[in-house]
């Protein structure tokens, strides 16, 4: 028993029913209640997370523009690759994104877009890498887990909620989804340490708001109303 428990103590042994004890390299998401949620206290880096969500437009981008901003602070860069619609840049520069200091890729296929983010995440250049894809299998997963790990980014990969019931070696796996209210409602589907007894309900700013905010005393009148689609992305 006494060597069984010099083996837990270790830092670098976690148990499936607590946090990881070794200190882990994250950047804030800039939610409280969902760091206090996260091992290392944020989005671990070199590391992949899974956002699983079905459709656009529930907040997934607000929920990572905080931590898009902490990138920027540092003089980092973030690269987003295979993004189901176009960014709205006015809305992504208002909410704190150097616009400057990202990269868009438009791959031509959804083979590229992996191919993409994983030369991007081992190259160590960027520090945050958003990619959307719905056909990565176990071994691209698996590849862009091994890339995140090499660089040392903060890995992003936006998947359908279907992937749920595949197996994943990504070490962060979170569902997304709108609750009754239009909040976002945020589930930990995989952790370093034990599932939450239920999800994190989140309110992030949309970069859209903090964009019309801006320019609410510069204009004479209400733009036309945008999609839901544009609200999201912009």
């Amino acid at each position: 028993m006494g060597a069984l428990a010099e083996v837990l103590a270790r830092p670098d042994i976690w148990r499936g029913d607590r946090f990881a004890a070794a200190p882990l390299p994250a950047v804030p998401s800039g939610h409280p209640a969902l760091d206090a949620q996260l091992p290392g206290g944020g989005w671990p880096r070199g590391a992949l997370t899974e956002l699983l969500t079905d459709g656009a437009g529930l907040g997934e981008l607000s929920l990572l523009m905080p931590a898009l901003r902490a990138v920027r602070e540092a003089g980092g860069w973030s690269l987003v690759i295979g993004a189901p619609h176009p960014l709205h840049a006015p809305a992504w520069a208002a909410a704190g994104v150097d616009l400057s200091r990202l990269v868009v890729v438009s791959p031509a296929a959804e083979c590229d877009a992996l191919w993409a983010a994983e030369q991007a995440l081992a190259s160590g250049a960027p520090d945050a890498v958003l990619c959307w894809t719905a056909q990565a299998d176990a071994r691209a997963v698996r590849r862009l887990q091994v890339a995140a790990a090499a660089g040392g980014a903060a890995a992003f990969l936006f998947r359908p909620l279907r992937a749920a019931a595949e197996a994943s070696v990504a070490p962060l796996r979170l569902a997304l989804a709108a609750d009754r209210a239009g909040r976002l409602a945020v589930s930990v589907l995989k952790r370093r340490g034990p599932p939450p007894a239920a999800p994190i309900v989140l309110e992030p700013p949309r970069p859209a708001q903090l964009h019309e905010s801006a320019l609410a005393g510069a204009r004479p009148a209400p733009a036309a109303p945008r999609s839901p689609h544009q609200a999201a992305w912009a």
